[in-house]
């Protein structure tokens, strides 16, 4: 039956769209009548789905919507202290995101192994240590390899908090973002800001280390044998088990294992590591601080939908829009929520609270209405009871905050930037003075001259 009502969505949407239109269904069926892009009269993406969803940016044609209680249990009972959340409440949850959304690890994924391949003790003209770390998975010799780019405080005496970036492109990141390298041709140029103000991170005390994604897992359809995915997949086997992980399970896993090395590093003080990710990597830091309690902060940038905003808000990118054109991304039971919206079991407010206690600072632009910047807002507010019943702070304002006005008093934090999806100057000014208060590093001018290495 269900086959039945797909195909009769397709050949209506085949037969009522206008002429151009395309669709591309879950099972990868395309229907050509339609067109592939189109924008609203502020430039925002419009998209209609598969289940003929058409975006929709009119706040007051958001819908109505409930949330699940991230402090009610499965049995009904209410949340009511730190016990019960950890032991009971945030399991439950953790095995709903293994089973429905992202995909568990599975048991047999590859050992990771460490090497320091190289280091530059005069970095950043003698301001940083530069190490690359080649980080293999698994023991095939032509196995995927993760290139670790470390810089360090050159004078450091002791270890430092550390910032951890998944990147897509700038690996290694250039000094100062805001200045193209000369290696960056008008063809090769990054699309969007992502790296750190490197000089500036180093010179408060921080260490800084980027990872590009897809050494980790490729990007793309139908790539699943391929990567560390591919490393656990039996004979004859294409794809992961419909609960197993998908690509944004194995970017995290990745970042962990990141942490590992990290971790082994007598310059890095591995309990104050921040994670950092990106638009669909800001979705990927997010889960990987939700499993990994070790990292100490998580910074997400325009994670947008399934990532940091409300997935059950109708606005901008739907789970219709996401679970049909990024499958891999995701366990394969993530489509059966396709046109369910409100079926699935949990909501990204609820991934924002797994990363409890640990501080999360999310931000969102004015030109990225895609990813709803104001779902992105009410997420973090929706995670504050979890944050108070562990004795801390939420987000504080309920209302939108102006633009342009970071809010940073309590544990969670948010900027709305003015501008489009990326991670802006404004950002990492605010994201850095939001990590000060937890990750205290020692400004550069403060410390002494005996790095170890």
């Amino acid at each position: 039956m269900r086959s039945h009502i797909r195909c009769l969505v397709l050949i209506l949407g085949a037969v009522l769209l206008p002429a151009g239109f395309r669709i591309q269904a879950a099972d990868s069926t395309t229907v050509t009548n339609a067109p592939l892009r189109r924008t609203d009269a502020h430039g925002n993406p419009v998209r209609r789905a598969i289940t003929g969803h058409i975006s929709n940016y009119d706040e007051s044609r958001v819908g109505h919507y409930t949330l699940p209680d991230p402090l009610v249990l499965a049995d009904g009972r209410s949340v009511r202290d730190a016990k019960t959340w950890f032991n009971v409440r945030r399991p439950e949850l953790l095995k709903l995101y293994d089973d429905d959304i992202y995909g568990r690890v599975p048991a047999n994924a590859p050992k990771a192994t460490f090497k320091v391949a190289e280091i530059d003790t005069n970095a950043l003209g003698g301001l940083a240590v530069h190490k690359l770390v080649l980080i293999k998975f698994g023991d095939k010799p032509d196995g995927p390899v993760l290139q670790l780019n470390e810089y360090l405080p050159a004078k450091a005496t002791w270890p430092v908090p550390m910032l951890l970036q998944i990147v897509f492109f700038s690996n290694p990141p250039i000094p100062d973002p805001a200045v193209p390298s000369p290696s960056q041709t008008r063809r090769f140029r990054f699309p969007f800001s992502e790296a750190g103000p490197m000089t500036n991170i180093i010179e408060r005390g921080y260490g800084y280390a980027t990872f590009r994604y897809t050494e980790v897992q490729s990007d793309s359809r139908d790539s699943f044998q391929s990567g560390v995915i591919g490393l656990t997949l039996k004979p004859g086997q294409t794809k992961p088990a419909p609960d197993e992980w998908g690509a944004i399970s194995a970017w995290a896993w990745g970042a962990s294992r990141a942490l590992d090395y990290l971790e082994s590093d007598p310059d890095v003080d591995a309990k104050r590591v921040a994670l950092i990710g990106h638009s669909r990597l800001g979705k990927t830091v997010l889960w990987a601080g939700a499993q990994d309690p070790r990292f100490a902060l998580i910074f997400s940038s325009c994670a947008g939908e399934m990532g940091s905003s409300l997935a059950r808000r109708d606005y901008g990118e739907t789970i219709d829009d996401i679970a049909v054109n990024f499958p891999w991304q995701f366990a394969g039971n993530f489509q059966k929520y396709i046109g369910h919206w409100n079926e699935m079991p949990v909501d990204t407010h609820e991934l924002i609270a797994l990363n409890a206690p640990h501080p999360v600072f999310i931000t969102g632009g004015t030109g990225d209405q895609w990813s709803d910047p104001r779902g992105e807002f009410l997420a973090e507010v929706a995670a504050g009871p979890v944050y108070r019943l562990l004795g801390l702070k939420g987000l504080g304002p309920t209302n939108f905050p102006p633009v342009d006005t970071p809010v940073i008093t309590g544990d969670l934090g948010w900027n709305y930037h003015t501008g489009p999806h990326a991670i802006l100057p404004s950002d990492w000014k605010a994201f850095l003075d939001f990590a000060d208060k937890y990750l205290k590093p020692k400004p550069v001018g403060a410390l002494g001259s005996n790095l170890a290495q």
